[in-house]
């Protein structure tokens, strides 16, 4: 995946059209430029990026990021780790400890990146043997998970394990491998990722590889938060010649310009929406049948001061998993998988500016918390999300100068792609794992269309994988 401009005789004078700025977005507009083609970004918003954003959403000075704020799966990436975007400006933190999880008793499980420093008491060993073996071959494992199904199997073996995993829930593998709270309570949290109930396939897979991600590369947040990822992809598409146009919304393919190929780093409604006529009626009946996931309820936070945490080691972490125990936080993803309000969810939380200060005025912080909810919920969780925060850090709220409440329709709103405040992109179901979000992957019925969104293979995560393997695709077809 190298990240020089080859200029192909063969593309010359072919354009191509990208909708949607996003990392998925970005980085198929790059593999375009690099392949010599001349391209264009068309972003909806006024600032570029999709979910890998940073605004004042509080106060002046305060800088929260709009969606993924923690950023494994970006310093992992294959493609991204090809391109020069340190040249641009791309700067990684990382903190003490990728991870925090408190409980009840006051004290917190911490997940360190090094597997000599880990103690999960008597788990610590079951946990290194789970983890381990995938976090030594990352380099090598994280090219064919994060590639086109089915993948290359470079490591045969790995991946057979990986996929005996993947057929498993997180109660089977946290049941057979952990004997204490502690080891289940950070496994569930890893596992909430999924959006799954705890009970079905690929929820186990989900935390599998968050937790190998935290030993392999970390957890790491970029400095100044993620609008220096789109930054640095947007100035690296620059330099290969490409263009970005914001404010610019597609709502129809007639909205284009004249083109060779289209990438779309939409959703598949959204493809139905803009494409019509363009892709036959058995694709159109295929995308409307996509099925999305549950929401997201988020909330940022400008505060006075670090959040007060009883268990005082969690202000080594960047990232805060707030949810008690394995059985309450498979409670939690259950409910909100069924389309049930959770009266305790599980909270991720992020606290960037314990690692990176000049996101918030000297002296202040912010934090970036969220919940799972039934897709397009207009419940108000705000309560039971900060109830769960006190929890664990009594006296949070005393702490809070201003909020800004995300609830779903919100977060579409800011972002078409979220629907019903899916942050995922679609179910992570077996069926959508396998398909996704149709048998045709990143092609479309039309020849010139292809989708790189998280709604294709790898799915959700800012690492442009999506991107990459459609752009790849469309690039082969094209010669």
């Amino acid at each position: 995946m190298s990240a020089t401009s080859v200029r192909r005789p063969q593309f010359a004078g072919r354009k191509a059209c990208v909708v949607g700025s996003g990392p998925n977005g970005l980085a198929a507009a790059i593999v375009l430029a690099q392949a010599g083609l001349e391209v264009q970004v068309f972003e909806a918003e006024a600032q570029p990026g999709g979910g890998a954003r940073t605004m004042e959403l509080t106060l002046p000075g305060f800088r929260h990021d709009f969606g993924s704020a923690v950023h494994p799966m970006a310093i992992g990436s294959p493609f991204f780790s090809s391109l020069p975007l340190h040249q641009h400006g791309l700067e990684w933190i990382q903190p003490p400890a990728p991870l925090a999880h408190p409980m009840d008793d006051g004290t917190a499980v911490i997940l360190e990146r090094d597997f000599a420093e880990l103690d999960l008491g008597p788990d610590t060993a079951a946990w290194r043997r789970l983890m381990e073996p995938f976090a030594r071959k990352w380099q090598v494992l994280a090219p064919q998970i994060l590639g086109p199904q089915p993948p290359f199997p470079r490591t045969p073996w790995l991946l057979a394990r990986l996929g005996v995993i993947s057929l498993s829930s997180a109660n089977a593998i946290a049941t057979r491998l952990f004997t204490g709270k502690r080891a289940k309570a950070l496994f569930a949290g890893f596992a909430a990722h999924s959006f799954l109930a705890f009970d079905e396939p690929l929820s186990a897979a989900f935390g599998v590889l968050l937790g190998v991600t935290s030993h392999a590369v970390g957890w790491p947040i970029p400095r100044g938060g993620a609008q220096s990822i789109t930054d640095a992809l947007v100035a690296h598409l620059q330099s290969l010649g490409g263009l970005v146009s914001t404010s610019s919304r597609i709502g129809s393919c007639n909205d284009l310009p004249p083109r060779s190929l289209t990438m779309w780093d939409v959703s598949p409604r959204q493809l139905q929406a803009a494409a019509g006529e363009h892709l036959t009626p058995s694709f159109r009946r295929d995308l409307a049948r996509y099925e999305y996931g549950p929401g997201a309820f988020k909330v940022d936070y400008a505060l006075s001061q670090p959040i007060p945490w009883k268990a005082q080691e969690c202000l080594r972490a960047g990232t805060v998993h707030v949810g008690g125990t394995f059985e309450e936080i498979a409670a939690s993803e259950s409910a909100a998988r069924h389309g049930r309000i959770a009266d305790h969810p599980f909270v991720l939380l992020s606290q960037p500016t314990l690692f990176d200060p000049n996101r918030a005025p000297a002296g202040k912080h912010i934090a970036w918390a969220y919940c799972h909810v039934p897709n397009g919920s207009e419940f108000n969780m705000l309560p039971n999300l900060e109830a769960q925060i006190e929890r664990f850090a009594p006296g949070f709220r005393d702490c809070v100068l201003a909020r800004h409440v995300s609830p779903p329709a919100a977060l579409q709103c800011a972002n078409a792609n979220l629907i019903g405040g899916d942050i995922a992109g679609g179910a992570s179901t077996l069926k959508q794992f396998i398909f996704r979000p149709t048998w045709r992957t990143y092609a479309t019925s039309a020849p010139d269309m292809y989708l790189c969104s998280a709604s294709t293979p790898p799915g959700a995560g800012v690492h442009g994988m999506c991107g990459y393997n459609a752009a790849r695709l469309a690039i082969s077809r094209l010669r």
